[in-house]
């Protein structure tokens, strides 16, 4: 059956593009700001921490866009959402190109960052429920169609960057404002749309009953993260308000615990909105696997060019970024023919992914040549391709009367898990792995390029990290000296170290997969269910059926 007559209202097809178009516009934006790190960390003089930083605040932001708006969709309407996605990504442009001093840059281009992954969440708060909606007994295959249209603005992103980056040099901020013209596309094929209702909002949910799947353990996953979250970003405001009458620790301190208490007060509030309601098991169990999905897959793409690039030429990295991608976009079509013909269940496919992702990285670590290389990231594409989707379409076939809510913080805790593990998680150990190997092969050198304010991250060993500018020098210099060449060196060392330590997160993936697997088998078999009285359900009458 085609896209337009599976689906349950007459505009299906043209829903579902429409949201294809949307989530390509943030693929696009987000491949052109990876492949501008390197130019913001020598116009800037920035460390990889700090781009890792700016980078997450792109994957946070999204965190705030994707839960709000899933909160409030099912009785805003879509509509409303979408125009206020268009607003904000014309926004973040424009805060983006205010960066242009090393005072001011950090400053905007983490704003920046932000506000364009909060529309970009926004976006997602309407596609991922609407699609889910739309069609109801093929969520895999459809929720993969539509997020195959993210490594297709990644691939557009790169070429972008290849050519005006690297053929022309042409100014960053001429590159990125080229995202505007998906963003305009999409707005367009929204507008004037009438949207269908999702099952909780047919049957007339509330608020509270849609949040009692989530329940105190959903809740406790994500206010965890918005708790360091929060304690990371009013580090400088705790600093303002004491006037600096305080050592940092102890400023630190203090933003700390206002986090841990905003998280608490959020757990709290989502405890009384269910009447204490424990949640599901089986979500939670997703929702720690989704935040580990986020932390691979997002923080290893907000890096790969950069890594790649590094390790061999940066036209090497651009192609192997592209061919990733159009293994992603290929694949995401064939969920339909994987689960239908090959009679692999969701969390089967998620599971051999998750074992295809641990090895391609662990053979990524030690690639040599080009060749090699292709054949590694390979496996980590194939690998990483139906993570985010389908964990969607699971959470959706399984907690219907959640609405938009439950797949809508799942998509939050991956990106803000992205943000605040993977993004900085994976520059801290570029930094550190690099700065250790230099330290051990050329501590002279070591010496005189090191930063003076070290690289911490969450409860790890602080490192002081080797100098941007003095690294990038040692990069595009056309004949090294033996200093330039040990720090180059050191650098990739750091980056094959990185991808290493990477494999890691998936392989604890590979676990919670085989769990919620066999739960599963013991309750015979993985199917869909659907609430009483509903449309979905008239379609699906062989489905397990559930009242509100």
């Amino acid at each position: 059956m085609s896209a337009k007559t599976e689906g349950i209202a007459p505009n299906a097809s043209r829903l579902l593009w429409a949201g294809f178009v949307a989530i390509l516009a943030a693929g696009a934006g987000f491949a052109i700001r990876g492949g501008i790190f390197d130019n913001w960390g020598s116009e800037f003089g920035f460390t990889a921490t700090q781009l890792g930083a700016i980078g997450g605040a792109g994957f946070t932001g999204f965190c705030f866009g994707i839960i709000g708006g899933g909160i409030v969709v099912d009785k805003f309407g879509y509509g409303k959402l979408v125009v206020a996605a268009f607003v904000l990504h014309i926004v973040s442009a424009f805060v983006t190109f205010a960066a242009s001093t090393p005072e001011n840059a950090y400053i905007y281009l983490v704003w920046g960052m932000f506000i364009f992954a909060f529309a970009n969440g926004v976006l997602e708060a309407v596609s991922n429920p609407l699609v889910a909606t739309l069609y109801p007994n093929n969520r895999t295959h459809y929720l993969n169609i539509l997020h195959a249209s993210w490594p297709l603005g990644m691939i557009l992103g790169a070429v972008i960057g290849w050519v005006l980056d690297d053929k022309f040099q042409v100014s960053w901020k001429i590159q990125l404002s080229l995202y505007l013209l998906p963003t305009i596309a999409y707005g367009l094929m929204f507008m004037g749309q009438k949207f269908p209702k999702s099952e909780a909002s047919e049957k007339g949910a509330s608020l509270g009953e849609m949040f009692k799947d989530v329940g105190l353990l959903g809740a406790l996953v994500v206010c965890a993260l918005l708790a360091v979250f929060f304690g990371g970003i009013l580090t400088p405001v705790v600093d303002f308000l004491v006037n600096k009458s305080q050592p940092p620790e102890t400023v630190a301190a203090i933003a700390k615990y206002t986090g841990y208490f905003i998280g608490g007060a959020l757990l709290l509030v989502v405890g009384l909105m269910t009447k204490f309601s424990i949640g599901s098991v089986l979500l939670f169990a997703l929702f720690i696997a989704h935040m580990l999905v986020g932390a691979v897959e997002l923080g290893t793409d907000g890096w790969i060019q950069n890594i790649t690039g590094n390790l061999f030429t940066s036209e090497q990295g651009k192609w192997l970024f592209i061919w990733t991608s159009l293994i992603m976009f290929a694949l995401r079509f064939c969920a339909h023919f994987i689960e239908k013909t090959l009679k692999i269940s969701p969390v089967g496919l998620l599971l051999i992914c998750s074992v295809l992702a641990v090895f391609g990285l662990q053979l990524a670590s030690g690639m040599q040549t080009f060749t090699t290389a292709l054949i590694a990231l390979g496996i980590y594409a194939v690998g990483k391709t139906f993570f985010w989707p389908t964990m969607l379409a699971v959470a959706s076939d399984r907690f219907p009367r959640t609405g938009a809510i439950a797949i809508s913080i799942m998509g939050g805790i991956g990106m803000l898990s992205a943000g605040l593990l993977g993004g900085p998680g994976l520059g801290y150990s570029k930094d550190r792995y690099a700065a250790e190997t230099l330290k051990s092969t050329n501590p002279e050198v070591y010496e005189q390029v090191k930063v003076e304010q070290p690289s911490k991250f969450l409860f790890f060993s602080a490192v002081q990290a080797i100098d941007g500018k003095k690294l990038a020098e040692a990069k595009d210099a056309t004949e090294r000296t033996a200093e330039q060449h040990a720090i180059v060196s050191a650098d990739q060392a750091g980056d094959r170290k990185t991808l290493k330590a990477d494999s890691v997160i998936p392989l604890g993936m590979a676990v919670i997969y085989l769990l919620i697997l066999l739960y599963f088998k013991a309750i015979g078999g993985y199917k869909p269910v659907h609430l009483e009285g509903t449309k979905q359900a008239a379609k699906d009458p062989s489905s397990d059926k559930v009242s509100v």
